[in-house]
């Protein structure tokens, strides 16, 4: 997938906090740091991403979005 973002990393889910409408993924980047996604329940459910999988995290701007590859 090509996108305009430069700033990419790899990383592992370690926790994922649902409400009704938002949910909270929590990751660990390779070089240790730990960085948050917020997104909505649907997107989550979408990405058919879960604990333990391995994700692409793309920074731009305010966002982070996740990519299961």
């Amino acid at each position: 997938m090509k996108t305009g973002a430069r700033n990419n990393l790899q990383g592992k889910i370690t926790e994922i906090k649902k409400g009704d409408l938002m949910c909270q993924v929590k990751l660990e980047i390779e070089s240790n740091p730990v960085m948050s996604s917020v997104m909505t329940v649907d997107s989550l459910d979408s990405l058919g991403i879960d604990v333990g999988d391995n994700v692409k995290v793309i920074v731009k701007a305010v966002n982070v979005l996740l990519i299961k590859e």
